[in-house]
């Protein structure tokens, strides 16, 4: 039945997104361990940490096509697979003390999440449109981020128990394989063949996504939202302690606020998109972001920061999932457009942190800040690019956007 197979694939794409949440925090929340096993300094654990940002970025762009040849459903278990055999390589690589070893498993890892990041998105995408609900990919996106907060809970808990980062790894590989089974018996729902159109191979269509107008605005208004996402979950606490004096345990907090806000933020802006349309609540979520960076940059109390950082993640939750709805309008080619999508805006989630790190470096962490405005401003010019558009009937050119 049309409605229990949808469902079906609404519950298996809520436990892939969630999972994805689970283990990238696990992974990042046991950096310091990572470099104490490896006995690395702060610049060779930076180095290493880039094999997982290259493996991610590098996946993105092909993860596409093989979504587009899998499916969605097979594309996300792939990416589990890939991820849980870069765990257990990880675990390998740390008992070794084996720094080439883990370099290459944290490459892995990124291009595992990669894949399993573009086909959870499509997957999720497709099954928005079969049951008809707008507010589906934000709540999706907001298990994303309560796995993310039970991830870092876990690997909290884990090195607070002093659990071997390579026992813990090794453990997480496992439950990505128990995930990995489950979600192929239950994402039969979601599943979605890309149907590339008669006459071209994926590949193609891939590549011809790249040269898309609106796609390319639409990556554009996501990159914005990814750098302003990146930045605060690597540097918001880091901020109050170095920027404004504050306690550790207070720039947590303040971490908190903007997970708990953005999270909020995912939860209810479905709705808020069913009233006023995808580019009013970006336009919307760009003002709350600006005021909350701006907060953050410019205040001198602990107090007002925490309301900068609750800003802050109101702002810059629904960019994300906002951009992956619009990519996937036509479903026929939503494993392409959605890959390049997530490729401008993981590229920006992920390399934009360190670049302001080196700004920080220069002229202070709070003082550097302000450039993630520089990032919302092209988001907020780009926003009307992810209007709906209709699908064109056959015959016609191509959909018109309302």
């Amino acid at each position: 039945m049309p409605g229990t197979t949808a469902n079906s694939g609404k519950t298996a794409v809520y436990g892939a997104f969630a999972a994805n949440g689970v283990m990238y925090a696990a992974l990042v929340s046991r950096v310091p361990a990572l470099g104490t096993e490896l006995g690395l300094s702060t610049a060779e654990l930076g180095l290493l940490l880039l094999w997982l940002s290259a493996g991610a970025v590098s996946g993105l762009p092909a993860a596409g096509l093989l979504v587009q040849r899998l499916g969605g459903g097979r594309g996300i278990t792939a990416g589990i697979s890939l991820a849980a055999a870069g765990l257990l390589a990880l675990a390998v690589g740390l008992g070794t003390a084996s720094w080439p070893l883990t370099a290459a498993a944290l490459f892995s890892v990124g291009l595992g999440m990669g894949l399993w990041e573009v086909g959870m998105n499509v997957v999720g995408s497709r099954t928005a449109h079969l049951i008809g609900s707008e507010s589906l990919l934000p709540r999706l996106h907001a298990a994303l981020s309560l796995g993310t907060v039970a991830g870092a809970l876990l690997g909290a808990l884990l090195a607070g128990m002093s659990v071997p980062l390579s026992l813990q790894n090794t453990g997480m590989a496992g439950l990505l394989v128990l995930t990995a089974f489950l979600l192929r018996r239950f994402a039969r729902g979601g599943e979605m063949r890309g149907n590339v159109g008669a006459g071209r191979a994926p590949g193609g269509v891939l590549l011809a996504s790249w040269r898309e107008r609106r796609t390319l605005l639409i990556g554009l208004c996501v990159l914005g939202f990814a750098f302003a996402e990146g930045t605060a979950n690597e540097w918001i606490a880091y901020v109050l302690v170095d920027g404004y004096g504050a306690a550790e345990h207070t720039g947590a907090l303040a971490f908190a606020a903007f997970v708990a806000a953005m999270t909020a933020g995912r939860l209810t802006g479905g709705a808020l998109v069913a009233r006023i349309g995808r580019a009013g609540v970006l336009r919307l979520s760009v003002g709350l972001a600006l005021g909350g960076v701006l907060v953050v940059a410019l205040g001198n109390a602990v107090a007002w920061a925490l309301v900068g950082a609750l800003l802050w993640g109101l702002g810059a939750a629904m960019g994300f999932p906002v951009g992956i709805a619009a990519a996937a309008d036509d479903p026929e080619r939503a494993a392409a457009r959605v890959s390049v999508i997530s490729s401008l805006g993981y590229a920006a989630f992920l390399g934009g942190p360190p670049l302001l790190g080196l700004l920080g470096g220069l002229y202070g962490i709070q003082q550097a800040i302000p450039v993630v405005c520089a990032a919302l401003v092209p988001a907020f010019l780009a926003s009307g690019a992810t209007r709906r558009i209709t699908a064109p009937e056959k015959g016609e050119g191509p959909g018109r956007p309302r």
